[in-house]
């Protein structure tokens, strides 16, 4: 069995992000305005959940879903449809069983999530961002789009852990603590950038060491080395410029399933966090 699709995900303590309350930016920010930045940015839940054409997302689709997402031996992965349509989407489902799909991983049938969502991570995500994503999701135009559910010839966990409970905000006015928010709970950049074993990521020995392998319609794509040893040399505008626009130093382009696409969206406060971060890694 290819060990790397074993996906028992880790779950990254919260506390290990900082836990001071950062109220202010919340009250400041609309949910709408804050969900409608997430996702059109570092959340990118679009880069699975929306149909991608030759030309990109298809018109008219946005998060309705795709069959046939990603198939191995060890499962056949549909990503479902999460707009608002009643019949085959989200639509019926409250805010409350929204967010335990996204935190806890459960549907509202009690059935578990599996590979690719990265519930680990999920579960960090913190009240204020959650319930921001649900907002987004509510308005987004219903779309019919009838996806059959992914099929698992691996274990899928009986749970992610307790149920989440409350999550507070993460503090914006430290660099590194928002930085690694953004890389884990929110964008789950560390997710594909460490390196599988058998019981998920190696965040407690390789965390961000790259080497994680994507095929794909363009061929094959090898998660980068994203600690200080594999960004030795790189200014942070160089880092950023890889992020935001998936263009190396040398004008090369970054292959999928990167989502330059809606990480050009992101501000530059929040690239400046996530290089701030990166850099904070221990070298791998």
């Amino acid at each position: 069995m290819n060990t790397r699709f074993k996906c028992v995900y880790l779950l990254v303590a919260v506390a290990a992000l900082g836990g001071t309350s950062f109220a202010g930016a919340a009250k400041a920010e609309g949910l709408l305005e804050r969900g409608t930045y997430l996702m059109q940015s570092i959340a990118a839940c679009g880069n699975c959940h929306t149909p991608q054409g030759p030309d990109g997302p298809v018109p008219g689709m946005e998060l309705a879903g795709m069959a046939d997402f990603f198939e191995l031996p060890e499962f056949k992965i549909h990503v479902p449809n999460i707009t608002p349509d009643k019949e085959t989407g989200i639509g019926t489902w409250t805010d409350e069983e929204i967010i335990a799909a996204i935190r806890d991983g459960r549907r509202p049938d009690g059935a578990m999530l599996g590979p690719f969502m990265p519930i680990g991570l999920y579960r960090g995500m913190s009240d204020n961002d959650v319930r921001a994503i649900v907002a987004y999701l509510r308005q987004v135009p219903a779309v019919r789009n009838e996806v059959p559910r992914s099929k698992f010839n691996i274990p899928v966990p009986p749970s992610y852990g307790p149920p989440v409970a409350n999550v507070p905000d993460v503090p914006r006015d430290d660099p590194v603590v928002y930085g690694a928010y953004l890389a884990g709970p929110i964008g789950h950049c560390i997710e594909c950038h460490t390196p599988m074993t058998e019981t998920g990521p190696d965040f407690a020995n390789r965390l961000g060491a790259g080497g994680f392998v994507f095929p794909g319609p363009w061929g094959t794509s090898v998660a980068r080395n994203i600690t200080p040893t594999g960004l030795a040399g790189l200014t942070d505008e160089e880092i950023k410029k890889s992020i935001a626009a998936g263009v190396r130093p040398d004008g090369s382009k970054l292959l999928p399933p990167m989502p330059f696409g809606y990480y050009a969206n992101m501000t530059s406060e929040d690239l400046d966090a996530i290089v701030a971060y990166l850099r904070s890694l221990p070298p791998r």
